[in-house]
């Protein structure tokens, strides 16, 4: 169907919008992706769907789609951790690298996936860079205990461009919520995924449902999928699309703080993270913590 009419369907507001199946989400995002509609369209469809929001089936086709046109990684000789990473550091140190580098110490093969969706964030990709892992610049295999760091554009070109509709717009689009629950991996791996505020929470988990996903879903840091380094959020387990593992967030007061670099730039985070991995600074006690249900997650595997 064309994508007009899908607008016509999702454009009428909160209220009166329609919901999608999963079928012609399928189709209506293959279209996106796909470059098969103007600029005008994209920009009706994005602001339609930020209006109206995504429901588990419309995410599900959503996927369906992306997992149909992505250019995927070959799968590992071990369980491939995939983590996205698209939002870095606004006020903490981005921490996603420390998390990836202690799974990959583990013998895991560990991808991170993302792009630059601000121009006033430190992201993943710089403090990998700075930690002498740039980013690849092709698809390729993840040797076990290695980290690689790939680009949102070498895994879909369409993919990065309706993530870029953010900097004209400047509102999030359905493509946000899209990367954090893809997964570009042949062969068994383990999504670790994050969510801001607590009704992202229940969709993502109905997805990751509906999907049969095996993944780590947890409250991240500003929007990464690291468990805050001061306080252990709320973590869920899934295998199969069944949850496996809970971990409930730490309550009540602070009685100490980690040692964390005082900027959140990409030298100072680099370095902190590089004495963590050399036992001159103990790894925080919620990321300790996020480490080990993921390895139990993958055990379950």
């Amino acid at each position: 169907m064309a994508i007009g009419q899908y607008i016509k369907e999702i454009g009428r507001g909160k209220d009166g919008a329609r919901s999608l199946t999963r079928e012609q989400a399928a189709d209506l995002f293959g279209q996106v992706l796909d470059g098969a509609v103007t600029d005008l369209e994209i920009g009706a469809f994005c602001l339609a769907m930020r209006i109206k929001g995504e429901t588990a089936q419309e995410m599900a086709g959503f996927l369906d789609a992306t997992h149909q046109r992505l250019h995927t990684l070959p799968a590992g000789e071990k369980t491939t951790i995939v983590i996205p990473s698209y939002n870095g550091a606004r006020k903490l140190p981005v921490l996603t690298p420390l998390l990836a580098l202690l799974l990959a110490r583990e013998g895991l093969s560990v991808l991170v996936h993302g792009t630059a969706t601000e121009s006033r964030r430190v992201y993943t990709s710089d403090v990998l860079l700075a930690l002498a892992i740039p980013a690849n610049t092709a698809i390729e295999l993840i040797a076990p205990g290695s980290v690689a760091f790939v680009p949102t554009a070498l895994l879909h070109a369409g993919l990065q461009r309706l993530l870029d509709v953010r900097r004209v717009v400047g509102l999030r689009n359905p493509a946000h919520s899209l990367v954090k629950l893809m997964n570009p991996v042949q062969g068994k791996s383990l999504l670790v995924t994050s969510y801001t505020h607590p009704e992202y929470a229940v969709s993502m988990a109905e997805t990751l449902t509906l999907m049969g996903g095996n993944a780590l879903l947890l409250r991240g840091t500003e929007g990464e999928a690291v468990a805050d380094a001061r306080r252990t959020p709320t973590m869920q387990g899934f295998i199969n699309g069944k949850v496996v593992d809970q971990q409930e967030h730490q309550s009540g007061p602070l009685h100490s703080l980690p040692d964390l670099p005082p900027g959140i730039d990409a030298a100072s985070t680099a370095a902190y993270i590089q004495q963590v991995l050399d036992g001159a600074q103990p790894v925080p006690t919620p990321i300790a913590q996020q480490v080990a249900h993921i390895l139990h997650l993958v055990q379950a595997l």
